[in-house]
């Protein structure tokens, strides 16, 4: 690789020692046809030149020989003394050929090593022959990559202005759907709260579930029942109403606070509710289960789960169910005997039991036992627990409005006898 020679080589040598120069001391150098302006940068490389006699092995430049110097001679009168006007000139391309110590000197100041020593390892293209076209290769790559970075800026820009327009309208549809949002749980949280403000007052005025009921209370009331009612016997259209009462079965489930009621009859099923007054006081409302919908005889009534005894009473408002417009509001009292908790229950149908019985037969089926229950109307006389009979006799009904003969008692048959 050759380096670069004449004044070619000298002029950018100059250029960049004078930068150098100035970057390291501060001072700035009017690069005119005056000498003196050039005399400071002189006077630093002669310090490098008047060396050179004595560098050439450390630093890699052609061998000087030396300036004995006999007179002490001091700058710019020795041998090797670089002058502002040898410098001028070199710098203005003036010499073709600049002395030899010139350019070491501004080699050496440059990159610490001298001419000699930098061919053989340049640190710096613009020095060697041929880089003009790689200069120029290099610049046209530059301002290829200009053009290209001003494209992108360009570009960026571009895509900046869009993003920004589509991030406002983005933001205006989230601030749009975030209102909208807002608006919809205003709405939602006003109409949950005045529904829970209408229930509140509904369920105060009404006098729901007023008593949470302990666990014990809901154990005690909770499983099935084995019901009694003396109500047939206020059918005046049954000619055999004496004495005629039905059994049922009557399953109770405790529910979030209250009580679900179904009552099984031997023709008619009732559904409905139960729940605590107070403290072991209940009250059970039911109506007919039909597939319309409609409320069908609703029916009311008070029970006081009284403890220690093997059965429990209530007092209802319930109806004959006597046919056509005979059928009418009763008062009565029904007896509730407990079977057990749990299991499940399930009506047998097309057997030759339910032939033989005229009855609805429902099998309760628990963890512990398997009980079948025949559900029918029979006499009060053929039951054997004698003071169930005293509890669901005639003297059991209350009717609406008083009505002669239509309670049929002991003492009316044996008239009817006579």
């Amino acid at each position: 690789m050759k380096l670069k020679t004449g004044k070619e080589e000298i002029a950018y040598l100059l250029e960049q020692v004078i930068e150098k120069y100035q970057l390291a001391t501060g001072q700035r150098i009017v690069r005119n046809t005056n000498p003196k302006n050039y005399e400071e940068v002189a006077k630093t490389l002669s310090t490098i030149s008047n060396e050179l006699p004595n560098t050439a092995q450390q630093l890699g430049h052609d061998p000087y020989p030396p300036d004995p110097n006999p007179r002490q001679l001091e700058y710019p009168h020795r041998k090797y003394d670089i002058t502002g006007v040898q410098l001028k000139d070199a710098y203005n391309r003036l010499v073709a050929n600049p002395r030899s110590f010139l350019i070491d000197a501004s080699y050496i100041y440059l990159y610490g090593i001298g001419r000699k020593g930098f061919e053989q390892n340049p640190l710096d293209s613009n020095l060697v022959e041929g880089s003009e076209a790689s200069l120029t290769l290099l610049k046209d790559e530059q301002e290829a990559l200009r053009q290209e970075l001003a494209a992108c800026r360009q570009e960026l820009a571009t895509t900046s202005t869009q993003l920004n327009a589509a991030f406002k309208k983005q933001k205006k549809t989230w601030v749009v759907g975030l209102l909208s949002t807002l608006a919809i749980l205003v709405f939602v949280s006003a109409y949950w709260l005045s529904e829970r403000m209408e229930w509140a007052t509904i369920r105060n005025d009404l006098n729901i579930l007023p008593y949470q009921p302990t666990q014990a209370e809901i154990d005690s009331l909770s499983g099935i029942w084995l019901y009694y009612t003396g109500a047939p016997q206020a059918r005046g259209n049954d000619p055999n109403r004496y004495h005629q009462v039905a059994n049922n079965l009557v399953e109770i489930t405790y529910k979030n606070g209250y009580f679900t009621f179904y009552r099984h009859g031997a023709n008619i099923d009732h559904i409905g509710y139960v729940q605590f007054e107070s403290p072991s006081l209940v009250s059970i409302y039911s109506r007919v289960k039909n597939n319309t919908g409609k409320v069908e005889s609703p029916i009311h009534a008070l029970l006081r789960l009284d403890k220690g005894k093997g059965y429990l009473t209530s007092i209802a408002t319930t109806w004959s169910f006597d046919t056509g417009k005979s059928n009418d509001m009763i008062g009565i009292r029904n007896v509730f005997i407990k079977q057990g908790n749990g299991g499940t229950l399930e009506e047998i149908t097309n057997t030759p039991e339910n032939a033989n019985c005229h009855c609805k037969i429902m099998k309760w089926q628990s963890a512990n036992r398997s009980k079948t229950f025949q559900l029918k109307y029979r006499l009060l006389d053929t039951l054997t627990d004698e003071s169930l009979k005293k509890l669901i006799d005639e003297k059991s009904i209350l009717l609406r409005e008083p009505q002669e003969g239509l309670i049929l008692t002991p003492e009316s048959i044996q008239g009817q006898k006579r």
